[in-house]
């Protein structure tokens, strides 16, 4: 299990490329949509702004 947000990170890039070699070899359009709607799943984790501290 990560423990830091650099682990996290690492691991959310790493699916990221996962997706970008699968994306590159198949040709069925269900699978691309799929894939899109995980690449916009880890993208707001990765890209998300941490919380603000009232």
């Amino acid at each position: 299990m990560p423990t830091n947000e650099k682990e996290i990170n690492c691991n959310l890039f790493d699916q990221l490329s996962i997706l970008e070699r699968i994306e590159a070899v198949t040709d069925d359009e269900k699978a691309l949509k799929q894939i899109a709607i995980e690449r916009r799943q880890i993208e707001r984790k990765l890209y998300q702004q941490p919380p603000r501290a009232e």
